[in-house]
């Protein structure tokens, strides 16, 4: 190999890279490495910790093809550390030789014999999205999926059609968030790690393009801008949300958003005592909705807000990190408030934004 590509595509795409390449744990050395080659006179890069592959292709002015792996942070570090301008790279048996002005640098890589293949995902797109679009969705849902291994679809986030819409959702059995992203023909249901897209809102950054979705039975892959993330699909049944979805609510509450982030924080201060719980109660006859919480220790705390009630008035005990993530995923500055018995799910919404909802499950007191 023997190419010639400038430090600021390279540095960008390591950035994109090297993370994956270091979150390997396996007992495979060569995951720490990026899987460099010439493409079609570009260069690709990739890396894959065995869950998720990324691929990103630079353009790069390419004297003689050919492939090599050479270890993540250290090319990193060292391309992120050079002067901005062209860097030479070649390649001889499994050593990478990198110029760029007055610097000189010799990496030891591997062959890339070993490495793994990267997954393919041949299918024709599913569906499209921007990338601004979707990555608004996906801060808006994926915090909700559950981090606990004993259940492995709920640390998936699904992307499925429902009558011609498209919705992404995830649960942990305490909360659950529900966006719809947009319209397709296509029918499919895609059961995708967190992790997954977590990594893929990193990557997209403030990218403002179409994304392709492209998938087979046993895998997902999204291609925009040059780069593509594949990652395996979770296999398993999602749980059916949808049918849990509270039709009416007895009792309504129509509020200041910052009030309620700022009532729930210092709600949460009083909480610790008790796991985190709090309690809010609607009444129609002071208009408002009260955060409440109290700890034997240390004190209690009431603050109240004004608010358009609709209802007879209720409480329900809320776990308050829950309740304060739950705000945070809501868009607009006001914020609607559902609920119906103490025991029944509460529902979070925007009155702007009717395309999402948050539920999160009453704690038992």
């Amino acid at each position: 190999m023997n190419i010639q590509v400038t430090q600021e595509n390279l540095s960008q795409a390591l950035g994109n890279l090297a993370r994956v390449a270091s979150s390997s744990r396996g007992s495979l050395p060569i995951l720490n490495n990026i899987l460099l080659r010439t493409v079609k006179g570009r260069l690709s890069m990739s890396a894959t910790n065995l869950e998720i592959a990324i691929t990103q292709s630079v353009g790069a002015k390419v004297n003689q093809e050919g492939v090599v792996t050479v270890p993540a942070r250290l090319f990193q570090e060292y391309i992120n550390s050079l002067p901005s301008g062209t860097v030479d790279i070649e390649v001889t048996d499994h050593k990478i030789y990198v110029k760029s002005a007055d610097y000189r640098s010799t990496i030891n890589g591997m062959l890339a014999d070993d490495y793994p293949v990267i997954p393919e995902v041949k299918d024709e797109p599913i569906w499209k999205v921007n990338t601004k679009i979707f990555k608004e969705a996906l801060n808006q849902v994926v915090f909700a999926a559950s981090t606990d291994d004993a259940r492995p679809v709920l640390t998936g986030v699904l992307l499925h059609s429902v009558d011609g819409e498209i919705y992404l959702a995830a649960t942990d059995s305490y909360r659950l968030s529900e966006k719809l992203v947009g319209k397709s023909k296509a029918e499919f249901s895609l059961l995708i790690p967190a992790s997954a897209l977590a990594d893929l809102q990193r990557i997209i950054g403030d990218k403002d393009e179409d994304i392709f979705v492209h998938a087979d039975t046993q895998q997902v892959a999204f291609r925009f801008a040059g780069i593509e993330l594949v990652s395996r699909l979770i296999e398993g049944t999602y749980p059916e949300y949808r049918k849990l979805l509270p039709a009416s609510f007895a009792n309504s509450a129509d509020l200041e958003k910052a009030e309620f982030v700022s009532a729930s924080k210092l709600a949460s201060l009083f909480a610790r005592e008790s796991a985190g719980s709090i309690m809010i109660e609607l009444s129609p006859d002071t208009k408002s909705l009260s955060v409440k919480s109290a700890a034997s220790q240390i004190g209690e705390n009431n603050t109240s807000i004004p608010a358009n009630i609709s209802g007879d008035g209720a409480s329900i005990s809320l776990n308050s990190r829950f309740l304060i993530d739950g705000l945070a995923s809501i868009q607009g500055p006001s914020i609607i408030f559902n609920m119906n018995g103490k025991l029944d799910p509460c529902v979070l919404k925007s009155p702007d934004h009717t395309d999402y909802l948050h539920i999160i499950m009453p704690l038992k007191s």
